[in-house]
Parts: structure tokens; sequence; C-alpha cells
């Protein structure tokens, strides 16, 4: 299935990037690595994933406490979010 990534989700990943690579060099492509699989996850079977607001479903991210933050419109994966898991969940169901 085809996906698209929001302008926000696309912050969202290059924020936290970034502060992984300040932790450890090569830290933040371990990080895009994970999402990239995330992703591909998703695009496959994004209907295996559980409706967790609305429309939005989540898809954890291996050995990051992330999530990527979805929906399904029209046969498009359109990937809302890509959030720590311990910030507040209401700023990323205001994205659309």
């Amino acid at each position: 299935m085809k996906f698209v990534v929001r302008p926000a989700a696309a912050a969202d990943l290059r924020r936290a990037y970034l502060w992984y690579e300040a932790e450890r060099e090569g830290l933040g492509e371990d990080l895009l690595r994970e999402v990239r699989q995330t992703i591909d996850r998703v695009a496959t079977t994004p209907e295996a994933y559980a409706v967790i607001s609305r429309d939005t479903r989540r898809c954890l991210v291996h050995r990051f406490p992330y999530g990527i933050f979805f929906r399904v419109v029209d046969e498009v994966v359109v990937i809302v979010a890509c959030y720590h898991l311990s910030r507040r969940p209401a700023s990323w169901k205001r994205r659309r």
C-alpha cells in the first residue's frame, strides 16, 4: 500500500533524529532505520494495528519509545505523527 508522511510527522522524526544523534553518533540513523521498518510493516498490513482514537491507528517502533500514528484514507496510509510515547497524546490528536 502507498504511504504519505505529513509534514508534521516528518518534523517529529527530524527532531527525534537530531536528539538521538546528539546523544550518540549513529543512534539517530538507528532510529531512522527502525522507523523505516515500522512504516514498511504499516504499509503492508495497516489494518493489523488497533484504532486508538477515532480513525487513527498506532504501530510501535522497535528499540525506541516512539509510535507511528496513521490513518488509512482511500487506500493510502497517511502518517500523521511519529511521537514519543511519554508525550501528551492530545497534541497529535489535533493533526489531520
